[in-house]
């Protein structure tokens, strides 16, 4: 199979890194028309960037650093006049152009021309929607969004958006290939913000609007979440989190800020108020967003804090016992 990234700024560095680190051979295509002594540049500066990323993770202790070379000699450059070439023989094709519309369309005009009907074009836009860019492209059915987050080499996860067009096979033969380089898809519809971006954005400007009300401090904003939220999080997710708490908790604390606060943002969705007519509770009722009815509960929550103690534990968060420190020479970290 042949992987190529259109575009060869950060995100079809990233790209390429996370493919060569898997094994694949991959081409870093560059879209745009230069001469040739700027495209040898760009070349060796993508170069440069990938292997100092891979030098970082293998002095982390991520792997051998004797495994470099190998790595980035899977990465293979196509300058513009080389393209037509190499794009011919992808199979899967991730754009990865600035977030211009007319930089899309460009890209997209000049990848169809050459592309097999059969190759899989993915965006990697974070601000579009594949049913705004299915348009621009020659074959819908076989594209779609693949929205990395960055760095693309490091964070797993990848949001996955088709357009009501798109071939379900592609949509799955593009999440069995990011499975297969141990990416985490998920799958979304076409909505602005996706997944991440919609929470996240909620969450900076609210974290941002409480230093603006004086609620607290920048400093202990961001201590909250590094010890209290984000724990939870990396170890749960929000909906199972929800579950796990019963589902009454985010309805009254939801209702009880909304009143409290003055402001309808904090009132919960419609779906919050029906389940909890409908008595889905969440875990101790066997059903809520998920369906527990078959869960052994104490095993569960067991498995929940084996999770949780884990990631503490590689954070360093665990204390040993009997190692409080007086107030006094205690330091706040």
């Amino acid at each position: 199979m042949i992987v190529a990234a259109l575009g060869a700024g950060r995100m079809g560095r990233g790209i390429a890194h996370a493919f060569a680190y898997a094994g694949h051979e991959v081409w870093l295509i560059d879209g745009k028309p230069r001469a040739a002594d700027a495209a040898q540049a760009l070349e060796a500066d993508a170069r440069r960037e990938i292997g100092a990323s891979l030098a970082t993770l293998a002095e982390l202790g991520v792997f051998d650093a004797a495994l470099i070379p190998a790595m980035l000699a899977r990465v293979h450059f196509a300058a513009r006049d080389e393209a037509p070439a190499v794009l011919a023989q992808t199979d899967v094709l991730f754009e990865g152009v600035p977030e211009k519309l007319v930089a899309k369309r460009e890209a997209f005009e000049f990848a169809c021309r050459h592309l097999r009907p059969e190759a899989l074009l993915a965006s990697t836009t974070s601000t579009m929607l594949s049913t705004e860019l299915a348009g621009l492209v020659t074959h819908p059915g076989r594209f779609l969004n693949a929205h990395w987050l960055n760095p693309a080499y490091l964070i797993p996860l990848v949001e996955v958006s088709p357009h009501p067009g798109t071939d379900p096979a592609a949509t799955q033969g593009l999440c069995d290939l990011l499975s297969a380089i141990g990416k985490q898809p998920v799958l979304c519809q076409a909505a602005p913000g996706y997944i991440v971006p919609r929470l996240q954005a909620l969450l900076m400007n609210e974290a941002a609007r409480m230093v603006e009300q004086g609620v607290a401090t920048a400093e202990d904003i961001d201590r909250a979440v590094r010890y209290g939220f984000g724990p939870r999080f990396a170890s749960m997710g929000l909906v199972e989190f929800i579950d796990f708490g019963g589902l009454d908790i985010l309805y009254y604390a939801s209702h009880y800020l909304a009143r409290a606060l003055d402001d309808p943002r904090h009132a919960p969705p419609a779906i919050v108020d029906r389940y909890m007519a409908e008595g889905r509770s969440g875990l101790r009722e066997g059903k809520g967003f998920f369906d527990w009815s078959t869960v052994d509960a104490a095993a569960y929550r067991r498995e929940v804090m084996q999770r949780q103690l884990a990631l503490l534990q590689q954070l360093g968060m665990v204390p040993a016992p009997g190692e409080a420190k007086s107030p006094e020479s205690s330091a706040r970290s």
